[in-house]
């Protein structure tokens, strides 16, 4: 029995069902390869994922959930604070002993490590190791998160640099302090095999004295500095949590 009926007879539906078949399955080939590609990486997240790797290959010896922590903190300044305007990053990890070069600076432009040198803590921070951080005037303790450098000096301690921490409660008083970058002589590695550690300052990162000047002029003017010490309360509460660059998820556990 004709199904369909036309001036020349019955037809069969059978062609029509072909033809719709046939445009569907052509669509569905034309359309594959954008269903089957995976989404593009945003600009963005690959700039920073590239700019962590350059760094972790500069310096290998700094533990790269530090090194994450270091750039969510420094994207965090340079967003909100006008004046982090530099492109350099020092970082300091406070879980190495003091006998260790535990200071990186990194040129963030070039993704260059400029300098990896020895750095103190504050007499009421430790002995060897920093396992006390104050932002109390008078505790002879270092602070710990991101500060801001500012302008140089001359100062009892020779050449030196202003620090102004960036985290309300945490390391804000730092200016007030009088926390700056400047060069010690007890910061060498003679110290550090004659004693079992470097000398020790009143909170200021003090750096060996032959690199004060190098380390300060690449330093001054709107660059950033980071602390770093495994302490859970600061890490949890830092004004720059959550501000995390892609590929730096879990760096509070390697880190720590």
């Amino acid at each position: 029995m004709c199904q369909v009926r036309s001036a020349r007879g019955c037809s069969s539906p059978l062609p029509t069902i072909l033809r719709f078949t046939l445009l569907a399955l052509l669509g569905l080939a034309l359309a594959w390869p954008a269903m089957a590609a995976p989404p593009a990486a945003p600009a963005g997240a690959a700039l920073v994922s590239a700019r962590t790797a350059a760094l972790r290959q500069a310096a290998p010896d700094l533990n790269p959930g530090v090194l994450a922590l270091a750039l969510e903190a420094y994207d965090w300044a340079r967003a909100q604070d006008p004046a982090s305007n530099g492109e350099r990053l020092a970082v300091i990890d406070y879980s190495l002993p003091s006998t260790e070069r535990r200071l990186w600076i990194f040129d963030l432009k070039s993704r260059k490590l400029l300098f990896h040198e020895l750095v103190a803590h504050g007499q009421g921070t430790g002995e060897n190791v920093a396992t006390r951080f104050s932002n109390r005037d008078g505790s002879l303790q270092s602070s710990l998160g991101i500060f801001r450098t500012g302008t140089t000096y001359q100062g009892k301690n020779g050449y030196s640099l202003r620090l102004h921490g960036l985290e309300p409660g945490v390391n804000d008083h730092a200016f007030a302090r009088t926390i700056v970058m400047h060069g010690a002589w007890y910061v060498s590695a003679e110290q550090a095999q004659r004693f079992g550690r470097i000398g020790r300052s009143w909170g200021c990162p003090a750096v060996p004295p032959a690199m004060a000047k190098p380390i300060i002029d690449a330093m001054q003017g709107g660059n950033l500095l980071f602390a770093y010490s495994p302490q859970s309360e600061w890490l949890q509460r830092a004004a720059w949590s959550g501000v995390r660059a892609p590929g730096a998820s879990g760096a509070r556990t390697a880190a720590g």
